[in-house]
């Protein structure tokens, strides 16, 4: 037998603390198309529901032009998609990244209601404060005051922009107690999408 509901109930609720690892395999990076993937942080339940969103918003677009949305399109797909939830906004926080048009890198960088900038390198999540500082660092980037406007990423190999990549994460890891247990990797060229392992510390 249930026993009745009490509004006292309410607070009582407030002061267990479920624990917040649940598992250690959740997936944070998603393809949303043959030349784009989105990683997001956050929310977990709000980022799974714009995950829904923007597959059903891309297989619509794919019946209408009998073609995959380009990095560009689903950069402007997702803005459009955070904004119109502007005033109850998805909890979440993204990183698009793929080919553009031309067969160049892009990277588009969101808030939580959908203003969005195209970067040459980002970081979201718990761990940015501390990735971000050294991505600056090693990449060399310039004000986005100077003008004329420069580029803001420093060409790297693809084994030297990995061998960073895991550079960045070991350091987080060992600052931030939400980083952790493994990282992975996907490489997104011209051939295709190939992924990358790499165990962290699972304290």
């Amino acid at each position: 037998m249930i026993p009745p509901y009490h509004p006292q109930h309410l607070s009582i609720l407030h002061h267990f603390q479920i624990p917040s690892l649940t598992l250690r395999n959740q997936l944070l990076v998603l393809l949303r198309a043959d030349k784009s993937v989105m990683a997001s942080s956050g929310f977990q339940a709000d980022v799974r529901a714009l995950q829904k969103v923007l597959a059903a918003r891309h297989l619509i677009y794919q019946h209408q032009h009998n073609k995959q949305m380009s990095c560009p399109a689903m950069a402007q797909l997702l803005s459009n998609t955070l904004y119109y939830k502007r005033f109850f906004p998805y909890y979440a926080f993204n990183v698009l990244g793929g080919l553009d048009s031309e067969g160049k890198g892009c990277v588009f960088t969101y808030d939580a209601v959908g203003s969005y900038e195209r970067l040459g390198y980002s970081a979201q999540g718990s761990g940015s404060t501390l990735i971000t500082p050294f991505l600056d660092n090693q990449l060399k980037s310039p004000s986005p005051l100077l003008l004329p406007a420069k580029d803001a990423v420093t060409p790297l190999s693809e084994s030297e922009a990995i061998d960073l990549v895991k550079t960045c994460f070991a350091s987080a890891t060992e600052r931030d107690i939400y980083t952790g247990d493994k990282l992975e990797i996907l490489v997104l060229n011209a051939s295709g999408i190939r992924r990358e392992y790499m165990e962290l510390r699972k304290d």
